[in-house]
């Protein structure tokens, strides 16, 4: 007989819970589909029959039932009376507009250059090579930058986790008193647009590579914000731009190996003016049996880049060799955090 370290041992309660976990793939591919049908904005009026849906949607009918009926048992969707859906507060994070809306991270996660990079992670366990640079012959970010189209929904989805995994992180830290923060890697510019939301003093520069910040405008222009952003092209890997009292990464650093993370934090230490500080957005992992969110960002991390997600004393290690310090820490527990970093003390 093998010998059972720890967890439940009831052979039913076991069963089911592994059953779950399989049908978590599934789960996974239906929720990414009615996300690029758009089902979930059809019903925003209200609920509607499977045919109106269907017709809508121009799909079939019966086989969109099904999904919808299974999506319904998790409590995404609603079936309220035979045959008719309506939203719940789940499926409402499907619809374009919804404030909580993570509609864009679903369909970004089920186009084949994603969902295929997932489903080849035996790749990644057994040479440790990215998944996916194996199933799409290059860099996730290279795939990216030679297709505008989906580099679009990559920054949109990105903002999606901007607005809804970040937002607890942002809350709880006081960023009273900085002038000029820098968004490096801002992608386009979710991030530094919820937090001037919060300090209308606060001007802003958002960093990014010239093709991702070039696509920035028409968000920037309807947050109200554009006067007080300053959008500059570059890559992080040779500077950052100078002068500001703060600078930002996130959610960046976890898609960096240690080497390639060396020379961002270099670059931003060397940008930083005598008192400035870097706040890093980045799940920070707990050691052992610990649940956490980003233990399973780190997969993703894992599967489409050289990067991962690091505990803080694994953090802690990496800014001592560029001269930081780690300050402390706000929000350990929730699925981002941000490490307050500053210029290491001279010995």
């Amino acid at each position: 007989m093998s010998e059972i370290v720890d967890g439940p041992t009831d052979p039913a309660s076991v069963i089911a819970t592994m059953t779950e976990f399989h049908s978590g793939l599934r789960i996974g591919h239906m929720l990414s589909a009615v996300a690029e049908l758009g089902v979930a904005d059809h019903l925003a009026g209200g609920p509607l029959t499977v045919d109106e849906l269907a017709a809508r949607t121009d799909t079939h009918a019966d086989s969109l039932y099904r999904v919808l009926r299974a999506l319904a048992s998790k409590g995404v969707f609603t079936e309220v009376s035979p045959r008719t859906f309506g939203l719940t507060p789940l499926a409402d994070t499907l619809r374009t507009d919804s404030e909580r809306s993570m509609r864009d991270v679903f369909r970004l996660q089920g186009k084949p250059f994603m969902r295929d990079a997932y489903g080849a992670i035996e790749h990644t366990i057994r040479t440790g090579e990215p998944a996916f640079e194996h199933v799409n012959g290059t860099t996730l970010f290279e795939y990216l930058a030679a297709r505008p189209d989906m580099t679009a929904l990559f920054s949109r989805a990105m903002g999606n986790g901007a607005r809804q995994v970040q937002r607890a992180a942002v809350a709880a830290y006081d960023f009273g008193g900085i002038q000029r923060l820098v968004d490096v890697g801002g992608a386009h510019g979710h991030l530094i647009a919820m937090i001037l939301d919060r300090y209308p003093e606060m001007r802003a520069v958002l960093f990014d590579q010239p093709h991702v910040v070039s696509g920035a405008g028409k968000f920037l222009e309807s947050t109200g914000h554009a006067s007080r952003i300053e959008a500059v092209g570059g890559s992080y890997f040779e500077s950052v731009p100078a002068g500001g009292d703060a600078y930002v990464l996130s959610h960046v650093l976890h898609q960096l190996n240690d080497d390639e993370a060396l020379v961002v934090l270099g670059n931003i230490r060397n940008a930083m003016a005598p008192g400035a500080k870097l706040l890093i957005i980045d799940p920070i992992l707990p050691e052992g049996d610990t649940p956490h969110p980003g233990k399973f960002m780190d997969i993703t991390m894992l599967a489409l880049t050289r990067g991962r997600d690091r505990t803080e004393q694994e953090l802690r290690d990496l800014l001592g060799k560029v001269g930081l310090r780690l300050v402390e820490t706000v929000g350990l527990t929730a699925p981002s955090s941000i490490a307050v970093v500053k210029e290491a003390s001279p010995a």
